[in-house]
């Protein structure tokens, strides 16, 4: 998507926008969470990549991200990111950041240890991560959507612990470095909190720029209107902050 004040022959920053669900898409639909027309506005290219396990292209394709949760959509990702930079002349690769929330929350931590070049460079300058999974063990036994780790990663946690370890986060903290946003509602029950707070806190340890957006009020989505546009102009801030305007 080109931003508001496109012109051609020119660069822009871009928001590199990763959807939850992980069985989801970014479709033709309007929401003011996760509207890319929002980044659009600021001034950002927008690109999004609907990877294995994405809606629309058939049950299989969507059933075959299970137990894949880490191989399949990463390699999706970094073949989508380079094919968009080669297509399109206006996306300036040097100054990205990758945004996601819920399971896309789970793989900009999954990104920040595991997504580098051959001189270990990582992709984006900057990440968002918004009520995102820290720790795919621990998730397995604090959601209260257990059937659905459960359907994941192959059954309950104490029947298959290797399913929840294989693409486990919080096995990879010692390869961050990118700068993250973290956001974390209080009233998360399907992605809970102590997952957003073991991220910052990793983060934070690691001595890495990071930042915390607490909401007391709010559950796995931002629904307040007044809290929604605390949030925009959070994330616009980190965005402008390490991109630039």
């Amino acid at each position: 998507m080109k931003p508001w004040n496109y012109e051609q022959g020119k660069q822009y920053p871009v928001a590199f926008l990763i959807h939850g669900g992980p069985q989801g898409s970014f479709g033709d639909g309007w929401s003011y969470r996760w509207n890319p027309q929002t980044y659009a506005g600021q001034g950002y290219a927008v690109v999004m990549i609907d990877f294995h396990g994405s809606t629309g292209y058939g049950q299989a394709f969507t059933d075959s991200i299970s137990g894949h949760w880490g191989d399949r959509p990463l390699e999706d990702l970094q073949k989508g990111w380079a094919t968009a930079q080669k297509k399109y002349a206006f996306l300036d690769g040097n100054r990205a950041c990758a945004l996601g929330a819920s399971y896309g929350g789970y793989m900009i931590n999954w990104i920040a240890g595991n997504w580098f070049d051959k001189k270990g460079n990582a992709p984006f300058k900057c990440l968002v991560n918004h009520n995102g999974v820290f720790d795919t063990r621990s998730m397995g036994a604090v959601t209260e959507e257990l059937w659905f780790t459960e359907w994941e990663f192959g059954g309950a946690l104490h029947e298959k612990p290797e399913g929840y370890e294989r693409f486990n986060p919080a096995r990879h903290i010692n390869k961050w470095k990118t700068p993250m946003m973290v956001v974390a509602g209080q009233n998360d029950f399907r992605v809970p909190i102590d997952q957003s707070l073991s991220t910052f806190t990793a983060l934070q340890r690691r001595g890495i720029d990071s930042q915390l957006l607490y909401f007391p009020d709010e559950n796995h989505w931002v629904l307040k209107p007044q809290n929604s546009l605390q949030w925009h102009d959070t994330v616009n801030g980190w965005l402008k902050k390490h991109l630039g305007e």
